[in-house]
C-alpha cells in the first residue's frame, strides 16, 4: 500500500501550483490572520515555519493550521493535517452556543470549513435532539447581557459597517430569490468569513455589538436558507442554530422566532413533522410580547404546513384560519423589513400546500392559482408544482402537466435541491396514476430540462 504524502509535502505541492513562493504564502497567511483579528510575528520568523513545516521538522499547530487552509483555500483533511481532527468534530456538532464568544468562534469555523468543501460538513445529517434544544434553550435563556468588545488590536466597527453588511446580505438575498440556494451560496460564504468574521472579533460598543449580532444573525440565516435550498441539511441546521443564538445576543427576539420559523419549514421539508410543529409553536410562544401581525401568520403557517403533512385537516385549517386573521391585521409599516415579503400570495401558497398535503385537491387548486407574485422567481414555480400536483389530486392529469411545464420554464435559472424535490414527488405521483398521452407528452418535452433530468433520479 502506498504511504500517504506527508504534511510538509502536501503544503509544498499546494503552494508550488499556485506558483507561490515562501514568502508569497508568509503574506497570504497575514492577510488571513487580519481577517480573523489574529497577528503574526515577523515576515522572517513565519517564513522559517513554512521552511520547517516543509521539511518535515515540525507541523502546523491549532493557530497556523486553520490559517493555511484559509490561505490556500484547502481543508485540514487536504493537508493532511490529521491532529486537526478535534476542530474538525466540533464543526459537527450541532450543539446550540452556550455564549456570544462560543457562536462566534463556531460559526467562524463552520464558513471556513464550508469555504473549504470540508465533506463531512457538507454532507452531515441535520440532528433531531438539535431542534428540541434549541428551541427550549431559547425560549428559557435569560435576557442577553451583552458585553463589548475592547481588543486595542482588533479593528474597530461601526454602525456603518453594520450597514455594509445589511445591504450585501439584501443583494445575496435577491440573487438566491432569482437563481435558487446553489447559485451564490459560495460567495455568501466567502463574503462572511472573509469579511464579516474579523468584524465580529473587533472591537465596538453595546450598541453596535447588537446591531451587529442581529445583522449577522440575519446573514447567517440566509446562508442557512441557501444551504437548505442546495440539499445541505445538516450544514443548514447548524447555520440556523448560529444565527439563533447570534440573534438572542443581539436583542432581535423577532429575529430569533423567524429563524425557529426556518428551522420548522426545514423539519417539515424532511419529514419530521412533529418537531416542526413544535418549532413553529414555539417561535409563535417566544416573540408573543413583540409580534407582529405578518410574524404571527407566518409562524400559523408554519404550524399548518407541519400539520398538513401529518393529515390533520382539522388542526392544519385552525391554523389556516389563525394565519389569515393575523396577516388581515398587518400593516407593512409596523413590520421588519426582512418579513414584509409575507403578503397575501404568500400565504395563498403555504395555504395550496396544506389544502393539497390534507387532499383538498380543488381548494389546493383555488389558492395555488392566487399565489403566483410574479416578484420572487422560486416561490412561483413553488406554487405552480403545487398547482400541478392538486391538477394531478383533481384527476386533470393533462392540466397538470401542463402546469408542470409551465413551472419548468419559470424554473429554468434556478440551481435549487428544493426544486428538484417537488418535480422528483410531481413525476412520483403521475407515474403511480399509469401511463397516459399527458405524461408521455411532458416527458418528450421536458427531455432536456435540467431540472427534470435531475428530478429523474429520484422518482
Amino acid at each position: 500500500m502506498a504511504t500517504p504524502p506527508s504534511v510538509g509535502s502536501r503544503l509544498r505541492d499546494a503552494r508550488t501550483r499556485r506558483g507561490w513562493s515562501q514568502l508569497r504564502l508568509v503574506n497570504e497567511l497575514r492577510r488571513a490572520s487580519a481577517q480573523h483579528g489574529q497577528a503574526l510575528p515577523t515576515d522572517a520568523s513565519v517564513k522559517r515555519r513554512i521552511a520547517s513545516w516543509e521539511n518535515g521538522h515540525s507541523t502546523p499547530d491549532e493557530f497556523y493550521g486553520p490559517l493555511l487552509c484559509t490561505a490556500l483555500d484547502l481543508s485540514a483533511a487536504e493537508l493532511g493535517l490529521n491532529h486537526l481532527s478535534s476542530t474538525d468534530a466540533h464543526l459537527l456538532d450541532a450543539a446550540y452556543p452556550t455564549s456570544p464568544d462560543v457562536a462566534i468562534a463556531t460559526v467562524d469555523r463552520l464558513w471556513r470549513a464550508d469555504l473549504n468543501g470540508y465533506e463531512p460538513l457538507l454532507q452531515a445529517e441535520p440532528s433531531e435532539p438539535a431542534w428540541n434544544e434549541a428551541s427550549l434553550r431559547w425560549l428559557v435563556a435569560p435576557e442577553a447581557s451583552f458585553t463589548a468588545h475592547s481588543n486595542e488590536r482588533a479593528p474597530k466597527v461601526g454602525l456603518a459597517d453594520v450597514s455594509v453588511i445589511k445591504t450585501t446580505s439584501d443583494m445575496f438575498a435577491g440573487l438566491d430569490d432569482q437563481f435558487g440556494g446553489d447559485h451564490a451560496r459560495q460567495s455568501v460564504i466567502q463574503y462572511l468569513s472573509r469579511d464579516v468574521a474579523p468584524l465580529l472579533k473587533g472591537r465596538y460598543t453595546d450598541t453596535v455589538g447588537r446591531a451587529l449580532f442581529s445583522t449577522v444573525a440575519e446573514a447567517t440565516l440566509l446562508a442557512g436558507w441557501m444551504s437548505y435550498d442546495a440539499g445541505h441539511h445538516g450544514l443548514a441546521q447548524r447555520y440556523f442554530l448560529q444565527a439563533l443564538r447570534l440573534a438572542q445576543d443581539g436583542t432581535d427576539r423577532r429575529l430569533a422566532g423567524s429563524i425557529l420559523s426556518a428551522m420548522s419549514h426545514q423539519a417539515t421539508f424532511l419529514g419530521q413533522y412533529t418537531h416542526a410543529a413544535t418549532l413553529a409553536r414555539a417561535a409563535l410562544m417566544g416573540i408573543s410580547g413583540v409580534a407582529t401581525p405578518t410574524l404571527r401568520a407566518q409562524f400559523h403557517a408554519m404550524e399548518a404546513r407541519a400539520l398538513a403533512r401529518t393529515g390533520d385537516r382539522r388542526a392544519t385549517e385552525t391554523a389556516l384560519s389563525e394565519a389569515a386573521k393575523a396577516l388581515d391585521a398587518s400593516n407593512a409599516s409596523d413590520e421588519p423589513e426582512w418579513i414584509t415579503y409575507f403578503d397575501a400570495a404568500e400565504l395563498a401558497a403555504e395555504t395550496a400546500h396544506c389544502f393539497r398535503d390534507v387532499r383538498r385537491a380543488r381548494q389546493a387548486v383555488e389558492h395555488a392559482e392566487n399565489a403566483m407574485s410574479g416578484s420572487h422567481v422560486r416561490s412561483d414555480f413553488f406554487a405552480t408544482m403545487v398547482l400541478a400536483d392538486a391538477h394531478l389530486h383533481a384527476g386533470d392529469t393533462e392540466e397538470a402537466c401542463r402546469v408542470a411545464l409551465d413551472a419548468l420554464d419559470l424554473g429554468e435559472q434556478l440551481k435549487s435541491a428544493r426544486c428538484v424535490a417537488y418535480l422528483t414527488e410531481f413525476r412520483q405521483h403521475l407515474d403511480a396514476l399509469g401511463p397516459s398521452a399527458a405524461q408521455r407528452d411532458i416527458m418528450e418535452q421536458a427531455a432536456d430540462n435540467r431540472l427534470w433530468l435531475a428530478s429523474a433520479v429520484g422518482a
